[in-house]
């Protein structure tokens, strides 16, 4: 779809920016004026949009997913569990995964985001079974189709179970595979340019199922590279215990002996810190992708984000994968966050500080300064959600309600200045299609281990 040169999204119902309360205009995919009250554009525009219906936000930002897993939803076998026994239930499973299913899982997983109001979405795909080595050529091929923009973490896991990790052996690599992949996929799709569709971060899993060595291999080459690092740490007790008893040591002291406790890395969950530890992340400038529903679902605990925040360190939220959500809608997560964090700090956690880590907070965790808010020179990536379900009648706070009220899918959605998501659906997709090709890869990997 071609893109007009200059549009105004014109008196929007309400937005999340200062001084824009008649909206703001693109220019080239570009935050090009905030329109504030009693102004107009500089010049003219080529298009305008009367956004009247509409609640503009910034586009969200999913900081840690695993799209792979939207294969599993509601899985029997893996109900009702804690992390490190659910994994053990899964792993064999996932080990059956094909090329076609990383595809369809990926393009369901970005379709879900992007209904749900979200522009920008890091997935962490760690399982490389024989016969998908070429998983991120795969995923990467699947982001430009869907028109979001992603960050791919080349995940990694070296130890199996014969090697005192979780996963089975059909599921690991050697080292040198995973190093020699890493630096073949930064350098064939890493773009580090402002406005770039697809980044690369190198995402060895986490302390149970690879080494010390291929941690500080990684950490050398993300530096070298100058790319992003990300794993799961401080998950659970399990964990905690686990590195322990392995390397007698607790996560951030594993974390700074490999040489990732900088601001080059960020963490998923992040919930099993001391106050020690808090005041070291947030000085070095780790960041933290807080991830509430799998963390409720797998009773896992809560991040402690303010404190974290109050450190030093970026919070950013993550819909986690969708085996432990089990849905991949990241408006839906931002209201799980406002309200387990008020559980934690009390009421006087606001409706702004969720959408802060939604947007400005996943941005800056995810090294990015050109997106995460209605700014000026910011890419114009934005969501723009109706009021008028049965839900939100009788709401007088627009912004608040969207939380509050329960919203959780957006009727229009922009990327880089161009429309993915119109009257509440994807243009040029076939949903129906995708929901039927995504259910029959579900139900064939399943039953390759005659599960279902």
């Amino acid at each position: 779809m071609t893109k007009a040169k200059r549009i105004w999204l014109k008196n929007p119902q309400a937005i999340l920016a200062n001084q824009a309360e008649h909206g703001l205009v693109i220019e080239n995919g570009i935050i090009a004026e905030l329109i504030g009250a009693g102004q107009e554009p500089s010049k003219d525009c080529d298009s305008i949009i009367d956004a009247s219906q509409w609640v503009v936000i910034p586009g969200l930002i999913n900081g840690h997913h695993h799209f792979y897993q939207t294969l599993t939803r509601a899985l029997p076998q893996a109900l009702n569990k804690p992390l490190f026994n659910w994994l053990k239930s899964l792993y064999p499973v996932w080990a059956g995964l094909e090329p076609e299913m990383v595809y369809e899982s990926t393009r369901l997983a970005l379709a879900e985001l992007l209904l749900s109001g979200c522009t920008t979405a890091a997935d962490h795909h760690y399982l490389f079974p024989q016969g998908i080595t070429d998983a991120m050529d795969i995923q990467a091929q699947a982001a430009v189709e869907m028109g979001l923009r992603m960050t791919m973490t080349r995940g990694s896991m070296s130890l199996s179970q014969d090697d005192g990790g979780l996963p089975p052996a059909s599921t690991v690599q050697t080292e040198s595979a995973i190093m020699a992949d890493s630096e073949r996929v930064i350098q064939r799709y890493h773009d580090a340019s402002p406005g770039s569709m697809l980044q690369v971060a190198l995402a060895p899993c986490s302390p149970f199922s690879v080494t010390p060595e291929l941690m500080r291999e990684t950490a050398k080459l993300a530096a070298e590279k100058q790319v992003m690092l990300h794993t799961h740490l401080a998950e659970t007790i399990d964990e905690e215990n686990f590195c322990l008893q392995r390397f007698g040591m607790r996560t951030i002291d594993y974390l700074d002996s490999v040489n990732w406790l900088n601001d080059r890395t960020w963490l998923a969950h992040g919930i099993h810190f001391n106050d020690d530890e808090i005041a070291r992340l947030g000085a070095a400038g780790t960041g933290i992708c807080h991830c509430p529903t799998s963390n409720m679902m797998l009773a896992s605990g809560m991040a402690p984000v303010r404190a974290l925040e109050a450190a030093g360190s970026p919070v950013g939220l993550g819909v986690d994968g969708s085996a432990s959500n089990d849905g991949s809608n990241m408006m839906q997560e931002v209201r799980q966050a406002l309200y387990l964090q008020r559980l934690k700090y009390g009421a006087d956690v606001s409706h702004f500080d969720a959408f802060r880590w939604a947007t400005e907070g996943s941005a800056k965790m995810l090294g990015r300064d050109d997106i995460g808010s209605l700014a000026v020179g910011k890419q114009a990536d934005i969501a723009c959600f109706k009021l008028d379900d049965m839900r939100f009648s009788g709401s007088h706070d627009p912004l608040a309600a969207l939380l509050l009220c329960g919203a959780h899918q957006a009727d229009a959605v922009m990327v880089q200045g161009q429309w993915r998501v119109r009257d509440g659906s994807i243009m040029d997709l076939d949903i129906e299609t995708l929901i039927s090709r995504h259910q029959q890869s579900a139900k064939r990997l399943v039953n390759k281990v005659g599960s279902v």
